[in-house]
């Protein structure tokens, strides 16, 4: 029960109760076609997944499922080499990450689920687009200067190259919506911008240019204990960073300690000003599913920042719980887990292969097509 007795299920069960922003251009004129609305998002296997993933991506996974035709997740292990990694450890990652998937409420047979490695297109379609990509594109993307500047020994080609690859991710199989976190937004842009120049190049609409769905509640989850910057297990801290997998009372010991700010009387609303009270009533409103100015009413009776940090606590633990349950009954099967990356990964070389076929075709990559007749 939550919210003045009022019993309410998981964020997983609420689907698109959560708003979103999409372009109208994407879902409503594919419907007026018959054009299948394709989905497709993807989602690194590196590092433990936190509120902010869940929030800003998983939900919207599990939300697409009844949307998309198909909805395709790739768990990025290609993505992951970019850094410096163990492999042993990338495996148990890709593990672990399926897992919190399905256990979220991902269902193999109503999505396409799926480890990038296991479908060589998205390598090759990677390579074929870098013709359609500017250097100086790739030069100014954001999270190329902040990786390439914390790497001590060898800054990667990987790295520059990684937008590419992530737009050869999408555009293989013309999906027509990407659901992402407001921190890839630039992403997606430079993904646009490599299939529209493509088209104009071999060809108009031999690559859809897709849309971004962007959460317009915790679009952006951020640091318990720095709020000025988002949530992470890389580049946040230990204590402002809620895990997934967090014990409860761990859980509730990072709300008690996150970081508001000095009013006195504490004044309980959002602002650029409070960053800190800002990202835990976002927090609560898109646990609860309702929009933060009800958050604001709702908690305007509140003896002060303690009250709120309780609240969000407690609605978070509530709203891990089953995930957390699930989780520990699916990961422990790992032959099981590999069986539904597999059966996943022949579905999507099924849609992936006739897109790069045309892209060959059309660059003149390989013999010619046998003309038919």
């Amino acid at each position: 029960m939550r919210r003045g007795g009022e019993a309410r299920g998981p964020l997983t069960a609420r689907g698109d109760q959560r708003p979103t922003r999409l372009s109208p251009r994407s879902r409503g004129r594919d419907i007026l076609r018959g054009v299948p609305h394709v989905i497709f998002s993807g989602i690194q296997p590196t590092g433990r997944k936190h509120l902010g993933n869940y929030i800003g991506a998983i939900t919207q996974y599990v939300a697409g499922q009844d949307r998309g035709d198909p909805a395709i997740y790739c768990i990025v292990d290609l993505h992951a080499t970019t850094l410096t990694y163990d492999p042993a450890e990338l495996r148990d990652r890709v593990h672990d990450t399926t897992a919190i998937l399905l256990a979220a409420g991902l269902d193999p047979e109503r999505c396409v689920l799926f480890r990038q490695g296991d479908v060589a297109e998205h390598a090759e379609l990677c390579w074929l687009l870098t013709s359609v990509t500017a250097l100086g594109e790739l030069n100014r993307m954001h999270q190329f200067r902040d990786k390439s500047a914390a790497q001590r020994e060898l800054v990667s080609a990987g790295l520059l190259l990684y937008p590419v690859l992530q737009a050869a991710d999408v555009l293989a199989y013309r999906a027509h919506e990407v659901p992402v976190g407001e921190d890839q937004r630039e992403h997606l842009e430079l993904m646009r911008n490599i299939a529209e120049r493509f088209n104009a190049r071999f060809g108009e609409g031999l690559l859809v240019v897709p849309e971004h769905r962007i959460p317009t509640v915790g679009a952006r989850v951020r640091d318990l204990q720095e709020p000025e910057r988002k949530m992470s297990t890389t580049g946040g801290t230990e204590q402002g960073t809620v895990l997934l997998l967090d014990e409860p009372d761990t859980i509730r010991r990072k709300f008690k300690r996150a970081v508001t700010d000095s009013d006195d009387p504490p004044v309980l609303r959002r602002g650029d000003d409070k960053a800190g009270v800002t990202n835990l009533i976002e927090i609560l409103a898109a646990v609860w599913g309702a929009p933060p100015q009800s958050v604001e009413a709702e908690m305007a009776d509140a003896r002060g920042y303690g009250d709120l940090k309780a609240a969000v606590g407690e609605a978070v633990v509530d709203e891990l719980a089953p995930l957390q349950r699930r989780y520990r009954e699916i990961r422990a099967d790992e032959q099981a887990l590999e069986a539904v990356l597999a059966a996943g990964a022949e579905k999507a070389r099924a849609i992936a292969a006739p897109t790069l076929a045309d892209v060959r075709e059309a660059m003149g990559v390989g013999p010619p097509r046998p003309r038919s007749g």
